[in-house]
């Protein structure tokens, strides 16, 4: 866990009560937030995440501070880093929330900030040796909307689908949409593979629209893998060779087992590999 951390910039002890109970963030949800990984020290991806922050901020009828870009939010990570003596692998949160008073109708629209960071044992992506079990979670669908794509403060539905997770023993949970198709797992986007092609659901179709995701994309047309973006009926993930789970802290998570499909890992073996190549070489 932190020892400090980064309030509206100023570094502050991570025991030191911050907010109060009135706060949107707390009563609402009024909030967004981004995830985001640390290797060697160094913040990985960080144009993406802010302008999937700054997207979020808009779609959220936030007021944009004119100081939220991303060499600012560079500088703002690389203190508390540094003051929480992180030099190899880690884990940042940024969570930006309305300050607004009022009720549902804010009052204001300026927003705070908080942000967050903890070390974390792996300074590379490395790949699960035993593969996840997963299973459907359908008791709630998730509403394909422009905010469906972001990381926003209302999470009650990956929530309750950790509740299931944990109840039915599984290692992670498949969210459907509204029409029943599977869209991603409780933090990870997923991908199907079969014949060596890798399929993904398209951002329309209502999953957040993941940076590791884009980057896994961007990785495999780099190594001559085609990707299509398709949607994801429920009989695909019986018909794949390879189901695979991505998020930007964890890497890759190669599914071994859904219902009474068993899977291989070798593409997910390979592309873990061609990551850590890739943040290698943007690293030099």
């Amino acid at each position: 866990m932190s020892v400090f951390l980064n309030y509206n910039g100023k570094l502050v002890n991570a025991d030191e009560p911050l907010l109060k109970v009135d706060n949107r963030a707390f009563r609402f949800g009024d909030s967004l937030f981004e995830t985001i990984r640390v290797m060697n020290g160094q913040s990985l991806f960080l144009n993406d995440h802010i302008a999937r922050l700054l997207k979020g901020v808009g779609l959220l009828k936030m007021d944009v501070s004119p100081q939220y870009t991303t060499d600012f939010f560079l500088n703002q990570i690389a203190e508390l880093i540094k003051a929480n003596n992180i030099t190899e692998g880690g884990r940042i949160r940024i969570t930006v929330f309305r300050n607004g008073e009022g009720f549902y109708t804010p009052k204001d629209n300026s927003t705070s900030y908080v942000i967050e960071v903890s070390s974390i044992p792996e300074n590379e992506y490395i790949l699960n040796q035993k593969g996840f079990n997963i299973d459907i979670f359908s008791e709630v669908k998730k509403q394909q909307n422009p905010m469906s794509t972001i990381k926003s403060g209302n999470a009650l539905l990956y929530v309750l689908a950790g509740v299931h997770k944990v109840k039915q023993q599984l290692d992670d949970c498949v969210v459907m949409n509204a029409k029943g198709d599977v869209i991603e797992s409780i933090n990870s986007n997923i991908f199907a593979v079969k014949n060596g092609v890798l399929y993904t659901p398209p951002v329309s179709e209502g999953c957040v629209d993941g940076v590791l995701r884009k980057k896994i994309i961007e990785v495999a047309f780099k190594n001559r893998i085609a990707v299509y973006e398709i949607n994801l009926a429920q009989s695909v993930l019986l018909s794949a060779d390879e189901l695979f789970l991505t998020n930007v802290i964890s890497g890759l998570r190669w599914v071994g087992a859904y219902k009474n499909k068993r899977y291989f890992n070798n593409t997910s073996k390979a592309l873990t590999d061609k990551l850590n190549e890739y943040i290698s070489k943007k690293a030099d």
